[in-house]
Formats: C-alpha cells, structure tokens, sequence
C-alpha cells in the first residue's frame, strides 16, 4: 500500500505537493470514485485517474545519465525549436531531466520517469552534491577561493558553504581553471558566484551528479543506470535527511 500523492508523483504525472493540491481539488479518482482524502492509500492494480487522465499504475521506471553537451536545452520540448536533452535519448517513456543545465553548460545530466527519486533529488533539503569544472576570466586569488568556500551575496541571500579548489592557471591567456561543489540549486547559481567576485564563467561543465560520474560518456551520449546506483541515489536522501 502506498498513499496516492506518493503514488502519483512517483508515476511522473506531478510533483507530491501538486498531487495533493490535485487530490484537495477531487481532481482525482480511485477505481472510479473521487478521492479528497490526503491520507488514501492505494495498491498495485488500482485504477488511478488525475485530470481524467488515467495513470499507468504498472509502469516500469528508467534512468538515465547523460553528457549533456552545449548547444541542448534542458526541457521536454522547446517553443523555439531548439533540440533538447529528450532528443537525445533513445525511449518510448516519458522521461523528463532532473534540474537543470544551462544552454551553454555540459555534463551530467540525470533523465527519468520516477518523480519520486527526482523530486528527493531536487529538493534542498537533501543536499546533494553537484560538482562543476569552470573555466574563467581572470587569475583567480587564494583569498576569492576562500571567499567561494565560505559562501557570496548572490541576490542578497549568502550561498551555502562550498567545496572549491583551484586546479590550474594560465597567466599568458589569463584565465583558471576551479573545481566546485555545490547542493544547492538556484539559476545560474555557479556563474554568479563568480560573477559576484568580478570573473566572467567562459566555460562550465558539470563533472558529477552525486555518486555519478561521466566516465566513459562522450558529450551528447548517455547509459542507463545500474539498480545499485539508482539505490545509492535514493540511500544519499535518506542519509542526508536523517542528519
């Protein structure tokens, strides 16, 4: 048994929160009936409609880790026509990517149909590490990397803590070369940081997603996930929400 807005966002039709505003509104039937009640639970066979979209309740789940090269816009579909990271992946599922990557960003890049697991990994209060390689403008100093690590003013709110270490520096072209680690989310987060302390981001690549790598994955080519990994994703949210 598991409750319906678990249920439903596991489905991939929605997020938790959104089922239960969708399930509050008796906008959704259980084989047949309206359901209002939060605390409903459901079984495997039950007839699920949201919207008076039936829901398929035996759906399998995939995962995916993609390269995302540059050039590809992180959505399902695009208004202007732009290939995006779905084009990409070869599957009938309606997959969709988790977070996002900006269009002049590349890496690893996570693509599923379990809302739940995307939802645990979106959520900030998980903390799930996402490490970036960035090239920038400027030689970056000793005393900005410290800056970087204890968190800047982005939008008036202060970054959380960070993981950063400057691997190498180009004085002829002017330009470095940082590693960082970041759990939190926000637009554009890593290029405003160092935009806040006066270097221009020329290059950006998310190198790891978690405990996932881009090993073996030239831009623009993806795998499938291993159960082990999917369960290690999934142990990470519970690791970091029970501390």
């Amino acid at each position: 048994m598991e409750r319906l807005q678990k249920k439903i966002a596991s489905l991939g039709y929605c997020s938790r929160r959104k089922a239960e505003e969708l399930i509050a509104n008796g906008l959704v039937e259980v084989n047949g009936e309206v359901v209002t009640k939060l605390g409903t639970t459901v079984k495997p066979g039950d007839v699920i409609s949201v919207e008076g979209n039936i829901l398929d309740n035996s759906k399998s789940y995939e995962y995916y880790l993609l390269n995302k090269p540059k050039g590809i816009v992180t959505t399902t579909n695009d208004e202007k026509g732009r290939k995006t990271v779905i084009d990409l992946i070869e599957t009938k599922a309606r997959i969709y990517p988790v977070g996002r990557l900006d269009y002049d960003t590349s890496g690893a890049l996570i693509l599923t149909n379990d809302g739940e697991l995307a939802n645990l990994l979106m959520s900030p209060k998980y903390e799930i590490d996402k490490t970036y390689i960035a090239k920038v403008e400027g030689i970056v100093t000793i005393p900005d990397i410290q800056s970087l690590r204890r968190g800047v003013i982005i939008g008036g709110i202060k970054t959380k803590k960070a993981r950063v270490k400057l691997k190498s520096i180009d004085k002829k072209k002017e330009t470095s070369i940082v590693e960082i680690t970041i759990h939190e989310g926000k637009n554009h987060q890593v290029k405003k940081m160092f935009d806040t302390l006066g270097y221009k981001v020329i290059k950006l690549r998310r190198e790891k997603y978690a405990n996932l790598t881009l090993k073996g994955l030239m831009p623009g080519e993806y795998r499938k996930l291993t159960i082990k990994e999917v369960k290690i994703l999934y142990s990470l949210c519970k690791t970091t929400n029970s501390n």
